[in-house]
């Protein structure tokens, strides 16, 4: 009897972690089409008449002679010249991940470069805003570095506010690419983050 009881119970054990990998399955499914979702608002990917991939970067303004948003792979400087056909520097550009960010959050500032180097590469920036860092984020360091993937964040620790709570309001950070050797600046080169009370 005892033994049969032990099968039984074996077999139900079994059931019940096969059950718990199959909802850890559907729950890693779950997290990574979020994330996919949450890409697919920032980027828009579509096919060039070349046949190479296009990514528009939703925050882009119209071009002037009435075409599309400009592509994050077209090849402009920061004063949106061409750059010339001779020059293989990767473009760096700059957005945001969220417009605004509560307090004692973490924001971020995506940073990404086309085309891909291998290695990687460092970038400087600069900040600027009403917000004060160490008052009212964690001042991050320059250069950030983008990686092979052709992608770099620099994030933005904010801080609880030390002000009366009277006079709690908005504070912008400005995260502003600068010139470095070995990359052009892309359009867009700075990107506005808000710290919300």
């Amino acid at each position: 009897m005892s033994s049969q009881r032990r099968e039984v119970t074996e077999g139900q054990n079994n059931e019940r972690k096969f059950s718990n990998m199959k909802n850890r399955n559907n729950q890693l499914t779950t997290i990574l089409f979020v994330v996919a979702l949450a890409l697919a608002s920032i980027v828009q990917a579509g096919p060039r008449p070349d046949g190479g991939p296009t990514y528009l970067l939703v925050n882009d303004a119209p071009r002037p002679d009435g075409g599309p948003a400009r592509l994050a792979n077209d090849r402009v400087n920061a004063n949106s010249e061409a750059i010339p056909e001779g020059e293989n520097r990767p473009v760096i550009t700059i957005h945001n991940s969220t417009d605004s960010v509560k307090r004692g959050k973490t924001g971020s500032f995506v940073l990404d470069m086309h085309p891909l180097m291998f290695g990687g590469m460092y970038v400087n920036f600069s900040l600027s805003g009403s917000a004060v860092a160490g008052v009212d984020y964690v001042e991050p360091l320059p250069p950030a570095y983008i990686g092979h993937s052709g992608y770099g964040v620099i994030l933005i620790q904010t801080l609880p506010d030390p002000r009366d709570s009277s006079i709690r309001r908005t504070y912008s950070v400005v995260v502003t690419l600068e010139p470095g050797a070995g990359y052009a600046l892309g359009v867009p080169s700075s990107a506005i983050m808000w710290i919300k009370p």
